[in-house]
């Protein structure tokens, strides 16, 4: 038996602005996480993390030092017998619901405790948590899930229906992916803060690599936005693929009027075309821009909103994100909601650590719940992989499958000193 002592929580943050990393219509700030380690009685140490944008991470750790009491001195064995019964003790305190529920800063932190509690259970198991998830009996997958408020898209027996068809050809779908990695696409290409040499540059050289899909912001100056697409589209030729993301930032007018114009570059999707909770609003985009498919979902709040955005048909890709929702319990929801209404997932990633976990629930979707690469992919962003014990891996413009056992979420003790907030080094 392993129980867990103690959760400590540390404010890591990475000057990322300066050099535009990570610029869009929205945001410029320094790549955060809020960083949980697991301590235990034993030798293993569960780690996992959230992701934010620099200042206001210490309110996300705040809100995971006042949930820390519903996971000391509970044993992982205890906590896998219940899951749903531990998830909602996070979810559901008759105190701090008041801040969400289920969304916002507290839901966030909900979801770094909850990935470290599943890195601590892989380790546990000896195993990478994508393998974990994957070869759990049905039954006890179906177990994880909280269905609460999603039973009129998704009940349990189509959970079960999923899931045992996901074992059949299990075994050569593994065999592929062992051999070729997951498709994915790069976003390192087109930071909206970038200037046009260094967007030309970056193009070329991923395509060199075997980048064959590519993303690029836009939702600033519309012209802009023309000149730099005619950039990318013209370096990477007309067969590969070019998506946009526009972070929010248009209303839904605005979002069919730039669309209308961005169309001659054959953009394959638009994503975050409008306010992230505008179900209607994606609706009628999607309407609108169709061919191009809408994709959204890297910060939706939680598994009802992905359930209203499916049953509206207001996207034709779903973006899980890792670390916005509540770990990996309500992944696997939105995961099987998705696999319900057959809906390719393509995760959202980048920032801290974010491509190290959603490698495993796509190598995991595949494996055993959507069964198909056919219109999926993981974004795959090009920075601080090196702060990471278990960093991710690619080949050709793809994911290689993860081998070590836990989430991958483990930063390098170095890194934690170094870029911790305010007192590491590199912010005295």
């Amino acid at each position: 038996m392993t129980t867990i002592r103690a959760v400590e929580v540390h404010d890591v943050r990475f000057p990322t602005a300066a050099a535009g990393d990570g610029s869009d219509a929205i945001n410029r700030g320094d790549y955060s996480a809020t960083y949980v380690e697991l301590l235990t009685d034993g030798p293993l140490v569960g780690a996992g993390f959230t992701f934010t944008n620099g200042r206001g991470n210490e309110l996300t750790c705040a809100a995971v030092r006042a949930l820390a009491p519903h996971v000391e001195n509970r044993s992982i064995e205890e906590i896998a017998a219940e899951p749903v019964a531990f998830w909602r003790s996070l979810t559901a305190d008759p105190q701090l619901r008041w801040l969400g529920p289920e969304k916002g800063v507290i839901h966030m932190a909900t979801g770094a405790v909850v990935n470290a509690v599943w890195d601590l259970r892989a380790k546990a198991a000896g195993l990478p948590l994508w393998q974990l998830l994957a070869e759990m009996p049905t039954d006890e997958l179906v177990a994880n899930v909280d269905f609460h408020h999603i039973t009129d898209a998704l009940m349990p027996d189509d959970a079960v229906a999923i899931l045992d068809k996901g074992r059949h050809g299990y075994a050569e779908r593994l065999a592929q992916v062992r051999g070729d990695g997951f498709p994915s696409y790069t976003t390192s290409v087109g930071w909206l803060g970038y200037p046009d040499d260094k967007v030309r540059d970056l193009t070329r050289a991923a395509y060199a690599e075997g980048w064959r899909a590519m993303k690029m912001k836009v939702g600033g100056d519309l012209e802009d936005d023309v000149r730099r697409a005619r950039i990318i589209r013209e370096e990477i030729g007309p067969d590969a693929l070019l998506m946009m993301d526009a972070n929010q930032v248009w209303d839904v007018d605005e979002a069919i009027a730039a669309m209308a114009r961005l169309a001659e570059f054959d953009p394959y999707w638009i994503e975050e075309p409008t306010h992230a909770d505008d179900v209607l609003g994606h609706a009628r985009i999607q309407r609108a821009v169709a061919p191009v498919r809408v994709a959204t979902g890297e910060v939706a709040a939680n598994r009802v909103i992905f359930k209203q955005l499916l049953q509206a048909d207001a996207i034709g890709v779903m973006q899980i994100d890792a670390c916005r929702v509540g770990g990996v319990n309500e992944v696997l929801a939105e995961l099987l909601l998705a696999a319900r209404f057959g809906v390719p997932v393509c995760p959202h990633a980048g920032g801290v650590g974010l491509c190290e976990l959603v490698q495993h629930l796509a190598f995991f979707d595949y494996l055993r719940v959507g069964t198909s690469l056919e219109g999926r992919m993981v974004e795959y962003v090009d920075h601080l992989h090196e702060h990471f014990v278990d960093p991710v891996r690619t080949r050709g413009g793809r994911y290689l499958l993860p081998t070590e056992p836990g989430y991958s979420a483990t930063m390098k003790p170095s890194s934690v000193a170094e870029f911790s907030f305010p007192e590491g080094p590199v912010w005295r």
